[in-house]
């Protein structure tokens, strides 16, 4: 069985988000760290699993950004989806422009390697066509920790 703890998001995490929120002055009980600590947990497994649940209907392993956006989408969370499309679409962006570095080096000068070449295509690719794999993807595990495909 997983200890309560551990499936839900570190405490201290989700005290500096809310404290980054509001004034400076403001103080956040512990009680409303808990509280706001099990409600985001909660969404986050709401969403992942909606996304996995896709997943597995469509025979894949891996859960990418594409499917967290169909997921916000489909239980009704678009202002969300539409702002993760944004996110996605800029860390492509960001992803293709570190690949085009490390190719060509900062100064400008040329780099032979194979890798970050494949790189370069690969997020090309990824900026090219919007149902590709995300760079962010997700293992789908079971509550053991196991592969839920094998």
């Amino acid at each position: 069985m997983v200890d309560e703890g551990d499936r839900l998001l570190p405490i201290a995490n989700v005290g500096r988000i809310m404290k980054n929120t509001l004034p400076p002055t403001a103080k956040i009980s512990k009680g409303s760290k808990e509280t706001m600590q099990e409600c985001v947990t909660e969404f986050i497994s709401f969403v992942t699993g909606e996304a996995s649940d896709k997943c597995h209907k469509e025979n894949r392993k891996t859960v990418n950004g594409d499917d967290i956006v169909w997921a916000l989408s489909t239980l009704g969370f678009d202002n969300y989806a539409e702002v993760i499309t944004r996110y996605l679409h800029k860390y492509r962006e960001s992803e293709l422009e570190k690949a085009n570095n490390n190719c060509h080096g900062k100064d400008g000068g040329s780099s032979s390697s194979n890798n970050e070449e494949g790189d370069i295509r690969r997020y090309k690719n990824l900026m090219e066509t919007s149902t590709s794999s995300m760079p962010l993807e997700f293992r789908i595990m079971d509550p053991k920790g196991k592969n839920s495909f094998n």
